[in-house]
């Protein structure tokens, strides 16, 4: 990289950046990324600021309804065109992040397709995200592999693999090592405009196209915000416009009263929805934080059944087969318990019964976060859906409030789900901040959205004293009590001659931070994020 061009006013990496990967951050890579800047953040710092005021009027005690404006999306027949053939079955998608193991072993799974994920299972260290670019061309190049030296083991793709899709950051995030006038750019932006500037000829090359997951939209003008981008990109690189495909995430309660809307305004690039599970519980806890009335209950208890979460997946099978697009389901977070037969075996068989009613519902694919997996979720699919995908199944008797998808979930909350959040939210952060954002804790697979869960729910019980099952409240006294009992269980877990070789000072004092604060943080991963 030259000197000039990394001290130019225009552009600069940050102070901390000691490698500037010369191949990767090429000039003319660099020069798309201050375009897209320059188009496309000051309407992202825009979206944003609608995300706070919509915000403040829930708090002021608003709910969020389907919108007047855009009724006539809604009621109009209008189809998407195009999905194409590599795209076409989806049954099994396998996701993780793209450290380089981890990206080989999950295109070969055996899974129909791989998302490659920038976001919630990536810590987004300056190292993360740029060798996970590279992981991602040397893949598409077919050049990629891996050697494990400690367990003497090469790694290499098979002949076969999964199609590949990748998730950018959120529009909440910034790349804090890459500023343009003094400005942070976007994550989503890098972690798109990189991808697109160096894969777009390869995979057509192939017959394919650069594929996205889009994560955490709360409005259908954050989708307006994506065509755009796609739309630009597509101009700038000197290809036909829709090339780029795109599955939104529905990961947020506001973006399921918009189904319509957004698939409307993505209509060039769009092919599918997918239901979010975890960051959905999230985003319900966040959003209504502070209605005493929607209060959850425990993690453990909120799951694809309960009346809200199981309106919101079926809404968006009806209204993505309306359209003509896949209806994605959610993540099976179960990993194999190797040691346990018997516990293997349950855990096993909550997979079945969870795919089973995915794919009796409609939904035309699932995720699954272990390769231990894909061949269970693969069997069930097999087994109830013989074609492609399932879109004519239009599930037109289905008629789904705004009541029903925000219908308050019976349930208890107890100390062990209260201790459970703790753990798992210092654990999780701890991970996160050594930059590891997928982490295996208690045979589940852990990501940033469920250490969301952890930390908000424990921050609203405590906001609102919650009674617990057994009469008592949950007082400052008692998370104290119970947080400090809960850190002497990870002490004695990791041994206090190894502390000092972890995170867990750290990790301890943000968690308890984010749940003791007046202020809710949006994000975790916002606060967390300068610390890595």
């Amino acid at each position: 990289m030259e000197e000039a061009l990394i001290t130019s006013t225009q552009l600069q990496f940050a102070k901390e950046v000691e490698h500037y990967y010369p191949e990767l951050l090429t000039d003319g890579a660099l020069e798309f990324l201050i375009a897209l800047h320059q188009k496309f953040n000051r309407s992202r710092l825009q979206l944003l600021e609608e995300r706070k005021r919509r915000q403040v009027q829930f708090d002021l005690g608003a709910f969020p309804d389907f919108p007047t404006e855009t009724e006539q999306t809604r009621s109009a027949h209008w189809k998407v065109k195009h999905i194409p053939d590599d795209l076409k079955d989806r049954r099994v998608e396998i996701t993780g992040p793209v450290d380089r193991k981890m990206v080989i072993n999950a295109l070969n799974s055996g899974a129909r397709t791989f998302m490659a994920d920038f976001e919630d299972s990536n810590a987004p260290t300056w190292y993360n995200c740029m060798q996970g670019q590279q992981n991602l061309i040397d893949a598409n190049n077919g050049t990629i592999s891996y050697y494990d030296s400690k367990k003497g083991k090469s790694y290499e793709l098979n002949d076969e693999v999964a199609v590949l899709l990748v998730r950018p950051r959120g529009l909440h995030l910034n790349e804090r090592h890459i500023l343009i006038n003094g400005e942070m750019i976007s994550g989503s932006l890098v972690d798109f405009g990189l991808y697109v500037y160096h894969n777009s000829s390869i995979l057509r090359r192939k017959g394919s196209a650069p594929y996205f997951y889009l994560p955490k939209l709360e409005h259908y003008l954050e989708a307006r915000w994506w065509d755009g981008v796609f739309t630009f990109a597509e101009e700038y690189i000197g290809i036909p416009v829709g090339t780029y495909k795109a599955t939104v995430l529905i990961e947020t309660i506001t973006a399921s009263f918009q189904l319509d809307e957004i698939i409307y305004e993505l209509k060039n690039h769009i092919v599918g929805l997918n239901c979010g599970r975890w960051d959905y519980i999230f985003s319900y806890i966040k959003k209504f934080r502070n209605h005493s009335a929607y209060i959850l209950p425990d993690r453990d208890q909120v799951t694809m059944t309960v009346p809200f979460m199981d309106a919101y997946s079926r809404l968006v099978i009806q209204r993505c087969h309306k359209r003509g697009i896949h209806a994605m389901g959610g993540m099976a977070a179960q990993i194999p318990i190797n040691n346990d037969p018997v516990a293997n075996e349950k855990a096993l068989e909550k997979v079945r019964l969870d795919k089973e009613r995915e794919v009796k519902n409609g939904h035309d694919g699932t995720w699954v976060a272990h390769p231990g997996l894909v061949k269970i979720a693969m069997d069930m699919f097999n087994k109830y859906m013989p074609k492609a995908n399932q879109l004519e199944k239009l599930r037109e008797d289905d008629h789904i409030s705004a009541t029903d998808l925000i219908a308050i979930p019976e349930g208890t909350i107890t100390e062990k789900g209260i201790r459970k959040n703790i753990s798992v939210g210092i654990l999780y952060l701890e991970s996160w901040l050594r930059g590891n954002g997928c982490v295996a804790i208690n045979n589940l697979m852990e990501d940033a959205a469920t250490a969301e869960i952890s930390r908000t729910q424990v921050w609203q019980w405590l906001k609102f004293n919650a009674r617990l099952e057994d009469g008592r409240k949950l007082t400052n006294e008692l998370y104290q009590s119970i947080f400090a009992e809960e850190v002497v269980k990870i002490r004695h877990l990791v041994g206090e001659g190894n502390l000092h070789n972890t995170k867990f000072e750290e990790a301890i004092a943000l968690f308890d931070k984010l749940v003791k604060a007046k202020e809710f943080e949006e994000f975790l991963t916002i606060k967390a994020y300068n610390r890595i």
